[in-house]
């Protein structure tokens, strides 16, 4: 019972009492940071068959009050499937769970092996101790399958675009700065976060070479700042070591040069030794079309300016030294010296240059040119996020067709100090592939950066939409705001595993969690929206059962963002956990949807039970 507990939390006691309680609130969260957030409770009692145990909570020292767990009961529509394909018995075999999994789930390539797969894994999780051994799901069985995310989860888990078109009609996992462990300003540089991004499906590492103090060495860090560097050395040995460790296609290493060409002539011999067969070099300078992510499997390119400007310059100075009036009567061994030299620095710096792969650079001319689309060669150009706003409202188009062949690359703008970031999907609606990210930061659109390629199995290049590839006399013009096409129903039935990632005082010092789910469409303006549940007050397994609808008019481009709060009155709601699902990959039917913290990293437990299914409006 609530005792009539309202909406905002209060408790029913006395205003000298409410007072004592908020000043006890403040203290619970001074002592909450110094807990280990993710343990099974201490302090939950097992209360018989009714439910599944209970939690004390202690109140200003002076009573404990006690709320059961109650048992997590199947919604009504999963009672409603169940009697519906087991013809209302009791058991539901292997051939009635294919059924349903087709029918109902729309997985239609759905085979018995499979249905048998799931029944035998539900009965060997459910009944570990018993062994007991069965052919068919009882209905408690069948909610344990909807409500596991591993053998019911809400995506495609394989990788099944077409993998053979070329490079640029792929977006392309893009990490920014990607060697800093914090902010952009004075955090340390080191090979971990590099080590992390690649485990985590990152295709682009960005590494910015400097000259070491000591002039002889390159160092990794962000220049003119208070960042610690790291050695190229150690960057590219890690990125050989993890480069393909959760996908085989290509990883693109974009350098930031600021190094002398001697330094240049260094980093092509390091590149060259730590690769060795594993760095793909073109056979010519100018390539007219980038090679597929399947061509290049296992392979690993570099993508920055060619030093080309260096080499006419000097071969400039070279000859006016050598002509007669720069001649001199000396016994020219020091000059034949300096000849070696250039020649081996030159040497260097062409090697140099012949490992580039993608080849960078805005040209002079300003935003017209640098969007000019050459026949006989392709190249990748860069540009900022305040950059890509400007061009979208004055060169949308031409920005369309620069990326059906050539790639642009989108990064944070140099005041985003805290390593936050900015909304993607604007360089996606113009079709940049590497839309760069501080994948070190934190935030909402980081988190729709995950979700976004989590699609196609997470590994890293996701098949830009058929309108954005297509022949320049049909471009897409993002402006334009097109009709309705699919019309997506979502329902959230419940959530649990709370109780078992954190502590019990983790949400509330006094009692259970009053969780809320918030649900965002991200994507193209059109269709931005927000809906909310309602608040579950007091208990560790919410149910909601609520629908809401979203229409939706590039579905390729919309990713939905699920958030779960725990509602607070007076003090900032609780963060219980987030996840966003590519709509292109979405599964229909009734799904288990994990939730992950704020860093992206997935719960043991938590998760939500969720059904999708989509509407055809065109």
């Amino acid at each position: 019972m609530k005792h009539n507990k309202e909406k905002t939390k209060r408790k029913v006691f006395d205003l000298s009492l409410i007072s004592m309680e908020s000043r006890g609130k403040k203290k619970s969260k001074i002592l909450r940071k110094k807990e280990k957030p993710r343990l099974k409770p201490k302090e939950m009692k097992n209360d018989g068959d009714s439910n599944i145990g209970s939690y004390n909570y202690r109140m200003f020292s002076f009573f404990n009050r006690k709320f059961k767990i109650n048992e997590v009961k199947p919604p009504p529509d999963v009672n409603k499937a169940f009697s519906l394909f087991t013809d209302d018995s009791t058991l539901m075999d292997a051939d009635l769970l294919r059924r349903f999994l087709v029918v109902h789930q729309n997985d239609v390539n759905a085979r018995i092996e499979e249905a048998q797969h799931i029944i035998e894994q539900v009965v060997c999780r459910r009944h570990p101790v018993m062994g007991i051994s069965r052919n068919s799901l009882t209905l408690e069985d069948f909610f344990y399958f909807l409500f596991s995310d591993d053998l019911n989860g809400p995506i495609r888990t394989q990788v099944h675009h077409d993998m053979t078109a070329p490079l640029s009609h792929y977006y392309i996992y893009t990490g920014h700065n990607s060697y800093l462990t914090g902010n952009q300003l004075s955090s340390d540089s080191s090979e971990v976060p590099i080590i992390r991004a690649l485990q985590n499906g990152v295709r682009v590492i960005e590494l910015d070479l400097w000259p070491s103090p000591s002039k002889d060495e390159i160092d990794v860090l962000h220049g003119r700042t208070l960042t610690s560097p790291v050695s190229l050395k150690q960057c590219l040995t890690s990125i050989k070591e993890y480069a393909f460790v959760s996908s085989p296609y290509p990883v693109i290493i974009t350098l930031e040069d600021h190094l002398t060409p001697e330094l240049q002539a260094k980093a092509a011999e390091m590149i060259a030794h730590t690769f060795e067969s594993m760095l793909h070099v073109s056979d010519t300078d100018c390539i007219t079309e980038f090679p597929s992510p399947e061509s290049l499997k296992y392979r690993i390119m570099i993508s920055t300016k060619p030093p080309k400007k260096y080499l006419d310059s000097r071969s400039r100075d070279s000859d006016e030294e050598n002509s007669p009036k720069y001649t001199n009567d000396s016994d020219g061994s020091e000059s034949e010296e300096e000849d070696e030299e250039f020649k081996s620095v030159q040497a260097g710096i062409s090697e140099y240059k012949r490992l580039i792969t993608i080849h960078a650079g805005m040209p002079k001319g300003g935003l017209k040119e640098a969007l000019k689309v050459d026949a006989n060669e392709v190249r990748r150009i860069s540009m900022s996020e305040q950059q890509l706003v400007k061009a979208a409202v004055s060169h949308g188009l031409d920005l369309v067709r620069f990326t059906q062949k050539n790639i642009l690359r989108v990064y944070p703008k140099g005041t985003r100090v805290t390593s936050s970031n900015y909304k993607p999907t604007i360089g996606w609606m113009h079709g940049a592939q590497m839309v760069a990210f501080n994948i070190q930061g934190y935030g909402k659109h980081l988190w729709v950066m995950h979700g976004m390629f989590r699609a196609n199995g997470g590994c890293g290049y996701v098949m830009k939409p058929k309108y954005l590839t297509r022949p320049s006399h049909q471009l897409f013009d993002p402006k334009t705001t097109l009709p309705v096409r699919k019309m997506l129903k979502v329902k959230v039935y419940m959530g649990d595993g709370w109780r078992l990632d954190f502590s019990h005082t983790h949400f509330d010092a006094y009692s259970p969690p009053d969780f809320y789910t918030k649900i965002y469409m991200a994507g193209v303006p059109a269709d931005e929206a927000k809906r909310k549940t309602k608040v579950i007050e007091d208990d560790w397994v919410p149910v909601w059962d609520e629908a809401f609808t979203f229409p939706l008019t590039v579905p390729e481009l919309a990713v939905l963002r699920i958030e779960v709060w725990d509602y607070n009155m007076h003090e900032k709601d609780e963060f219980g956990g987030q996840t966003c699902l590519p709509i292109p990959e979405l599964k229909t039917g009734i799904r288990s949807v994990p939730l992950h913290d704020k860093k992206g990293v997935k719960y043991r437990n938590a998760r939500l039970l969720m059904y999708f299914d989509f509407e055809e409006t065109v």
